[in-house]
């Protein structure tokens, strides 16, 4: 898995739009591609009813596309007391990218089991809350309209830079409030 030479920060000042997504912009010396929020009515179908609620995308995915979800780690790090993943989820019939994301996990809000199965990368974040029994509230704050970049072009096959939509979202934990996730969710074409 390519690594990062610095750790991600949080700092004091910390974007509420593009958080996580910019610190793995920033490692890889890449400018953010332009980023706006959006109201939720203006998000267009197939996006709309893929990103406006309050689920987690991998089983969200999994029902639109009629497959089990693969998770790919492009890149991972460790700081602050956050474990970091930048991933795309895949569809794992055709292994097509169904979702780009970035996403700050706080694992010591999991179990120890948890916990290891989410460092060891083999399932994206939403299979483990229900392999685990993990109750949890997910609370989208921002709907985003992205240009979509070279990079993001490049992961998802859409030469075109076609204008994309995402969401940024916070996942809680239903019992104790904790806060588990901090997650940029950024979907192709379909």
């Amino acid at each position: 898995m390519p690594q990062a030479e610095t750790n991600p920060s949080e700092t004091a000042i910390k974007n509420e739009i593009t958080f996580p997504l910019d610190e793995f912009y920033r490692l890889a010396k890449r400018p953010l591609p332009m980023i706006r929020p959006v109201d939720r009515q203006d998000v267009p179908q197939p996006y709309h009813s893929l990103l406006v609620h309050e689920r987690d995308m991998t089983s969200t995915l999994s029902q639109f596309h009629d497959d089990e979800i693969e998770l790919k780690v492009l890149s991972l790090q460790n700081s602050d007391g956050g474990y970091y993943r930048e991933v795309l989820l895949l569809a794992k019939q055709d292994q097509r990218p169904v979702e780009y994301g970035a996403i700050r996990i706080c694992l010591e809000h999991f179990s120890e089991p948890a916990r290891e199965a989410i460092v060891s990368a083999s399932n994206p974040l939403g299979q483990l809350l229900h392999d685990y029994q993990i109750k949890y509230l997910s609370r989208p704050s921002r709907f985003l309209a992205i240009e979509c970049d070279n990079y993001i072009a490049g992961l998802f096959d859409c030469p075109n830079r076609p204008t994309l939509y995402g969401r940024h979202n916070t996942l809680y934990n239903a019992n104790s409030g904790a806060h588990l996730a901090e997650i940029v969710e950024i979907l192709p074409l379909n």
